[in-house]
């Protein structure tokens, strides 16, 4: 079985990076801090290798699916896939 190389780099990464300051913009910050009080949780990251982090976030009850665009917004159409 061949194995794909961003796969490979995937397995050692963290969902969430520890420098979340240095990958997200200010605005995507003061965003995921203002809706983690209204029960939305930052799943993860994506870090495709020549585009801007991704932040995805996830409603309190797992129903609503959004990403963090630069500006702070949420954007619940985005189309990102998202893997079972």
């Amino acid at each position: 079985m061949e194995t794909d190389v961003d796969d490979d780099k995937r397995e050692h990464e963290k969902p969430i990076p520890d420098n979340l300051d240095d990958i997200l913009s200010p605005f995507q910050l003061m965003a995921l801090h203002r809706i983690e009080s209204f029960g939305w949780e930052l799943r993860f990251v994506r870090r495709p290798s020549s585009e801007a982090a991704i932040p995805v976030v996830f409603s309190d009850d797992g129903n609503k699916i959004g990403v963090l665009e630069d500006d702070g917004r949420i954007n619940l159409d985005s189309d990102i896939k998202i893997r079972d």
